[in-house]
């Protein structure tokens, strides 16, 4: 089975979004950035809710269009409205079971994109096997958590680390 890897941006006080989905404070270039990108290529797969997947619209996504077209892609949600002939899946029933299926038929690793509350359902479930978080040196007080809804106590084990010039901290770890 592949893992399933919530890889994603944070703030020092533990938001991957401040009010709004606002994400302007987090560096949008420089090795960061192109580390991250490199990392993207290396996912068969990716998983997303329905706000992040929609938060590409702003930046001129079509509905139905892949994010990643390198990947086979699937949107969980109960009430997105995607064209028949979408390039992404949509999973409205039993998403869990669904999710299983992909990291089991997945190529690679399974890319958990964005969305602190499938983030929160998937690491309560216990269904996240690491977290590759960019921690970056802003405070947003407020907005979307890293896991949202589902608090639970964890361990895990830091297998990778660096730190960039911007003050931008990378930690991978096992759960």
């Amino acid at each position: 089975m592949q893992p399933l890897i919530y890889d994603v941006a944070v703030s020092a006080d533990g938001f991957i979004a401040g009010a709004s989905g606002d994400v302007s404070l987090f560096p949008h270039d420089g090795p960061v950035v192109a580390d991250y990108q490199a990392r993207l290529q290396t996912y068969a797969a990716v998983v997303m809710g329905r706000t992040t997947y929609q938060f590409g619209y702003d930046f001129g996504l079509v509905p139905g269009q892949n994010p990643y077209p390198w990947a086979q892609t699937m949107v969980v949600s109960k009430t997105i409205d995607l064209p028949a002939d979408a390039a992404v899946e949509k999973v409205f029933h039993d998403p869990l079971t669904r999710i299983d299926q992909l990291r089991e038929m997945a190529a690679g690793p399974v890319y958990l994109c964005g969305g602190g509350l499938l983030a929160g359902w998937l690491f309560h479930q216990r269904r996240i096997t690491h977290l590759r978080l960019k921690r970056a040196p802003i405070l947003l007080g407020q907005g979307v958590p890293l896991f949202d809804g589902h608090g639970m106590a964890q361990t895990m084990r830091l297998t990778d680390h660096k730190v960039y010039d911007s003050g931008v901290i990378y930690c991978e770890y096992t759960l």
